[in-house]
């Protein structure tokens, strides 16, 4: 295994967690998600925007994703951690996939969501407004994109390990030069 971390990233329904924690246990490696451990560490992610607003969650989630980025194993960020500047430049250390899911996809998994930036009377709209304003940043971060939208989990799942794995071979023979 290569001593980077493989990173996942995308907005919020694509399923960083589930495809995440799946790629981790094919390939025999830990998992961790930066929106489990902010919740872990400092209570639930709504009552944190609830309490201290975005800007106070955003410095927390910065501070898991540097935590994240320096171990082994898959890493999924929560949607917006790429917003911040240190950690697109921390990406650029790491192999990143990109998740993506399309719009009438997500409505189903975002239903009676408590997803703090998508509360309000039309949380598509919300997913909609925060995917326009992320979605070049995660084009430009991503080494491999991966659509969400149709298909077998189990299918995602292998595709991502395949590519994981051609990495950390490259990674490997590059390593040995």
């Amino acid at each position: 295994m290569s001593g980077r971390a493989v990173v996942l990233i995308g907005p919020m329904g694509a399923g960083k967690t589930s495809i995440g924690r799946k790629t981790a246990r094919a390939l025999h490696v830990p998992f961790t998600d930066t929106d489990i451990s902010v919740a872990r560490d400092h209570g639930r992610i709504s009552e944190i925007f609830a309490a201290h607003g975005e800007p106070r969650f955003r410095e927390l989630e910065r501070e898991a994703v540097e935590a994240a980025l320096t171990s082994e194993g898959i890493v999924a960020l929560g949607g917006g951690a790429v917003l911040h500047p240190d950690t697109r430049a921390d990406l650029a250390g790491h192999p990143v996939v990109l998740l993506t899911v399309d719009p009438r996809t997500v409505a189903g998994r975002i239903q009676g969501t408590s997803r703090p930036l998508l509360q309000g009377k039309d949380a598509m709209e919300s997913w909609r407004r925060v995917m326009a304003e992320r979605e070049g940043i995660y084009a430009e971060l991503a080494d491999m994109t991966v659509d969400t939208s149709t298909g077998h989990i189990r299918d995602i799942v292998e595709r991502v390990v395949a590519w994981v794995q051609e990495q950390w071979a490259r990674d490997a023979r590059e390593g040995s030069k």
